[in-house]
């Protein structure tokens, strides 16, 4: 299975209990989560080598290590049931829904999720926005995981919606610049928050930045080895290219002028100068694109914060790109709190409690 990712022979605790399995995760297309479609309100990108269900499962696995929820089995009776609810503790975009939905379904399929909101949906302080009911034992292991990837995503879902809205007409962009291992997960968020995805990784897309441009001797050389390796590979993907100054953009322009190429857009690379005062001055930015005059795609990128993103979308720049929508995430607050008045009459009626 070679350039396929593969878990084999992971060793998983049966959530709760001591008891084993053996469960070999190979990789599978997102499109095969298994998502309700009233859950799964905005699908997430799919990628070839790996999918949710991994991260799901490799997530519960460093959680629950070689025993499973001691403190669970310490403290809960195995059978009793309960029913415990969503609860919003700041404004925001609520993002992460269908996947916390897949969570609970991986850790028991028997458990039932219910929700008053879906991914995208605007969400104030103090709304119980869903709930799951069944074995306590199950929605206690299952919460943290799923709280991780519902504030983190939900946080990023929240920028992105603030930073989409401010730089219309231009479209909003994540990076690379996503946690290790949750690249789905972070930019899956951004399309939730109304953002769009750059490229998913190094497979899906040329972009041809400052150290390639250096080893090629040069950035039409660069274009050129592009466009060669492409041909020769008979490769059809999108090409995009860093230029750091208007000379580079020229350069660029002339190559494309005189040679058939594959570049499909052009990267502005710092072309936003912060000032003194806190403003930003986007001259420059707005002459290469002017230089560029609708030829090629073009994309902003440095000094973009949510401050400064509306004065870079008026430039005529078609996209903006931001690492600090994934790689400086604040997490939203959010919960899952049990209903104690019903778990304690769960008790007392079984004289649990």
């Amino acid at each position: 299975m070679s350039g396929i990712l593969s878990f084999s022979s992971i060793v998983l605790p049966n959530w709760c209990t001591i008891s084993r399995r053996v469960v070999r995760m190979a990789a599978a297309q997102t499109a095969n989560v298994g998502l309700s479609l009233e859950a799964m309100a905005i699908k997430p990108p799919s990628h070839p080598t790996y999918d949710l269900r991994d991260i799901i499962n490799l997530a519960l696995a460093e959680d629950a290590g070689n025993r499973g929820d001691v403190t669970c089995m310490a403290t809960i009776p195995f059978d009793m049931e309960v029913e415990a609810y969503f609860l919003a503790k700041e404004d925001g975009i609520i993002a992460g829904i269908a996947l916390a939905e897949m969570v609970f379904q991986e850790v028991d399929p028997s458990l039932k999720v219910e929700w008053s909101r879906k991914d995208g949906d605007y969400v104030h302080k103090g709304l119980q926005f869903g709930k799951v009911y069944g074995r306590a034992h199950s929605i206690v292991v299952a919460e943290r995981i799923a709280l991780n990837f519902m504030q983190r995503m939900s946080g990023i879902a929240t920028l992105t919606k603030a930073m989409a809205d401010a730089a219309n007409p231009a479209y909003i962009l994540e990076t690379r610049k996503t946690a290790p291992g949750l690249r789905l997960v972070d930019k899956w968020a951004v399309l939730i928050g109304g953002g769009k995805n750059h490229r998913l990784g190094l497979f899906d897309m040329v972009l041809i930045k400052d150290n390639h441009i250096s080893i090629a001797g040069g950035i039409s050389n660069a274009v050129r080895s592009v466009d060669q390796y492409l041909k020769r590979e008979t490769l059809q993907m999108e090409v995009e290219v860093e230029t750091r100054t208007l000379e580079e953009v020229k350069e660029v322009l002339q190559y494309a002028s005189q040679t058939k190429t594959s570049l499909t857009r052009i990267m502005l690379d710092n072309m936003v100068i912060p000032l003194p005062n806190g403003d930003v001055d986007v001259s420059m930015l707005k002459e290469a694109v002017e230089l560029i005059n609708g030829k090629f795609g073009t994309e902003a990128s440095g000094n973009v914060t949510l401050e400064t993103v509306h004065k870079i979308g008026k430039t005529g720049v078609t996209y903006i790109s931001s690492g600090a929508l994934t790689h400086s995430v604040r997490a939203l607050d959010i919960s899952l709190k049990i209903d104690t008045e019903l778990a304690l009459e769960v008790g007392r009626r079984t004289k649990r409690a």
